[in-house]
């Protein structure tokens, strides 16, 4: 990994690249942040800015890998500071999976039943637990968050939310797996607000960890 020390010289774009195309995610990450990107001066965006970017495939076998060719790859195509994260549902009794195949795990049938990808992927799920008892439910949500800079250096930090796969999805305020994870206090992450999910969630404890080096860096 290269050397993260040493600040970046000022440049007239201040913004800095999210390497996604999810608007959810992009704002999720501007409240995660915005205390660091506020004291910078910086604007989050996503690939949404850059309408030509190819997407990036994601052949890395570890959050971190797929983390990083994402980043690598805006912040060559955009010569702009990039950040990317991968994460995924790790449960307990099927050895880890889904894990980087979370956001597909239910493949191109799920979506052809007209269901979204989310409600798609929840459903196969809760399908290939259903005799699983609650005691062996335990699951984990996983990220791997990166940051790298034009000139080649990158840091990547990591964050996790653990809990137990209830038996339906509860709750609005999420995306993805977040309505099935239920958390200690019994409610889902979908049941917790926005600022609620941030301090406890695998994304919010990854990117929090990131920012300390996004500030060093880019201030």
């Amino acid at each position: 990994m290269s050397d993260a020390s040493g600040p970046v010289p000022a440049t007239a774009d201040r913004r800095l690249v999210l390497a996604t195309r999810n608007p959810g995610k992009v704002g999720e990450l501007r409240e995660i942040l915005a205390d660091v990107l506020e004291t910078a001066g910086l604007d989050l965006v996503g690939l949404e800015a850059f309408p030509d970017l190819e997407d990036v495939v994601e052949s890395g076998v570890t959050f971190a890998q797929n983390a990083l060719l994402k980043a690598r790859y805006a912040a060559a195509a955009t010569g702009l500071p990039a950040l990317a994260d991968d994460s995924g549902l790790a449960v307990d009794v099927l050895h880890g999976a889904p894990g980087i195949f979370s956001a597909r795990w239910s493949g191109p049938l799920g979506e052809a039943t007209g269901r979204s990808r989310d409600e798609a992927n929840n459903d196969l799920l809760l399908a290939q637990l259903g005799d699983v008892p609650d005691e062996h439910r335990d699951a984990g949500f996983v990220c791997a968050a990166a940051l790298v800079l034009p000139d080649g250096r990158e840091v990547v930090r990591e964050g996790s939310c653990r809990g137990v796969l209830g038996r339906e999805p509860r709750g609005d305020n999420g995306f993805g797996y977040d309505p099935l994870l239920v958390r200690p206090d019994g409610r889902t992450l979908a049941e917790h607000t926005a600022e609620e999910k941030h301090a406890i969630s695998h994304r919010g404890e990854a990117f929090r960890a990131l920012a300390v080096d996004l500030e060093a860096l880019l201030s």
